[in-house]
C-alpha cells in the first residue's frame, strides 16, 4: 500500500487553537498521577485502530512494537479518531497510561487541544504525518514538545524549485498543472521559489487531464519556446505528454505522483520527478526490513518511520542529563535511525533535505545520469 499523509486544513484547524486552555484544565487533575513502575520506558502509540485508516494504524502499532520489544521497552496503544477536539481523550489516555513519550499522530487533531497538556505532562511527541502550519507555529512559539518526520510545508516546493534552477538554468520553463487544488498550488509555490532565483518561467497554465492525448498542449509548448517542463498531474497525464512530446526535445519533470503505475500509457524513460527519499533504501533499513520480514511484518507505508521514532524516543532517553530533559534531548539530538539520520529544526520539523530528484530508467526511479563534468544533483536545497 502507498503511503497515506493526513492533509491539515490550517484554516480549520485555527479556531481549535482556543479550546486549549479549556483543554489543560480538564486534564490537569490527571497530571499529579504517580509515575509508572520503572520497567522500561513506556511508549504510547497514537493511532487509527479501526475504521477506513485502520490499516495505517496497524503499520504503526506494528513498527513501534518491534523497536519497543527489542529494547525493551513497551508501548501503550491509543485511538486515534482524528475527530475534531479528541486531543482531550488522546491526551488523558497518554497520561494515565504514565506514557514516557509518545509517537504516532496521523493528523493534527489529535495534537490541537492536547498540546499544553502533553508539555505539562512532560511527554514529548514525534508525529509522522501530521504537519499543520498552524500548529507548529504555535508548538514554536509555546514550547510545545512537537516534533515531526513529516515534510514541513513548502518542502516540496522548494526543493523543486532548487532542481529546476540548477539542472536547468538558462533555460525556456514552463509550469503546468492538472487543475486540481493541491496540484495547482504545488505550482504555483514552485513558480514563486523561482522568480526569488531569478527565473521566470514562460508558461505557467493548466491543462485538461485525462485525455487520450496532448499533442495541442505540445504544440503550444513548442510555439512558445519551452525546452523544459515541470508537470503537477497525474502519471497517465504526464505519460501521455512525455509520448506525444517525443522527438521534439522538451525534457519533462514530475511530482510523487509519478509513483503511481501507468495505467494505458507507459511513462517512458528520461523523465524526471522530485520523490520522497525511500525508506526502505536507507542504509540502517535494510537489516531490520529482512528481520521485520521474519516476524511476518512487512516494512510498508508507516512502519519504518514508526520504528525510527520509537529509536529516536529510545536513544533520547538514554542521552538524557541534568541539564535537558527528554523533550529537550530530543529537541538539540542527531538520531541514527532506520529512515537515517534525524534531527529536528527550530521549526520542530526534521531538518535533513527528504526530497530527491530521480529518473526514470529501465522501469524504476533511479539516481539521474548527470551531463559528463556535471555532479548528480543530491538536494534542491544545495542547488
Amino acid at each position: 500500500m502507498g503511503h497515506y499523509s493526513f492533509q491539515d486544513d490550517t484554516r480549520r484547524n485555527a479556531p481549535r487553537m482556543k479550546t486549549i486552555a479549556l483543554t489543560t484544565l480538564t486534564l490537569m487533575s490527571l497530571l499529579t498521577a504517580g509515575p509508572a513502575a520503572a520497567r522500561g520506558l513506556t511508549i504510547g502509540v497514537v493511532a487509527p485502530l479501526d475504521g477506513p485508516f485502520a490499516i495505517l494504524g496497524k503499520q504503526v502499532m506494528a513498527g513501534a512494537k518491534a523497536q519497543a520489544e527489542a529494547a525493551g521497552n513497551k508501548i501503550l496503544p491509543v485511538p486515534e479518531s482524528c475527530a475534531p477536539d479528541s486531543g482531550v481523550d488522546v491526551a488523558s489516555r497518554l497520561i494515565a497510561g504514565g506514557a514516557t513519550a509518545a509517537i504516532g499522530f496521523l493528523c493534527a487533531d489529535s495534537l490541537i487541544g492536547s498540546a499544553q497538556a502533553l508539555k505539562e505532562a512532560a511527554i514529548p511527541v514525534i508525529t509522522l504525518s501530521a504537519r499543520s502550519k498552524v500548529l507548529f507555529e504555535d508548538a514554536a512559539k509555546h514550547g510545545w514538545p512537537i516534533y515531526s518526520l513529516s515534510p514541513r510545508p513548502g518542502e516540496e516546493a522548494s526543493a523543486t524549485a532548487g532542481f529546476i534552477a540548477g539542472i536547468w538554468p538558462g533555460s525556456a520553463i514552463a509550469l503546468l498543472d492538472d487543475g486540481t487544488l493541491n496540484a495547482h498550488e504545488l505550482a504555483a509555490n514552485i513558480r514563486l521559489d523561482l522568480e526569488t532565483k531569478g527565473i521566470k518561467p514562460v508558461m505557467a497554465d493548466t491543462f485538461r487531464p485525462g485525455l487520450d492525448n496532448q499533442k495541442i498542449l505540445v504544440r503550444r509548448l513548442q510555439k512558445a519556446g519551452v525546452t523544459n517542463v515541470y508537470i503537477a498531474g497525474g502519471r497517465s497525464d504526464v505519460a501521455t505528454i512525455a509520448r506525444d512530446a517525443a522527438g521534439t526535445g522538451i525534457a519533462l519533470m514530475g511530482s510523487d505522483q509519478l509513483l503511481a503505475s501507468d495505467d494505458g500509457v507507459a511513462l517512458p524513460d528520461g523523465v524526471l520527478a522530485v520523490l520522497p527519499e525511500s525508506w526502505r533504501e536507507q542504509p540502517g533499513a535494510s537489516g531490520l526490513v529482512h528481520a521485520l520480514a521474519e516476524q511476518d511484518i512487512v516494512a510498508e507505508g508507516y512502519v519504518l518511520p514508526a520504528h525510527a521514532a520509537a529509536q529516536i524516543i529510545d536513544k533520547a532517553e538514554a542521552a538524557v542529563n541534568d541539564k535537558q530533559d527528554l523533550a529537550a534531548t530530543i529537541a538539540g539530538g542527531t538520531f541514527e535511525t532506520a529512515v537515517g539520520t534525524v534531527s529536528f529544526g527550530k521549526d520542530h520539523f526534521r531538518a535533513e533535505d527528504t526530497y530527491r530528484l530521480m529518473e526514470w530508467r529501465n522501469g524504476a526511479f533511479q539516481p539521474p545520469v548527470p551531463p559528463a563534468g556535471q555532479p548528480a544533483a543530491k538536494s534542491g536545497k544545495t542547488q
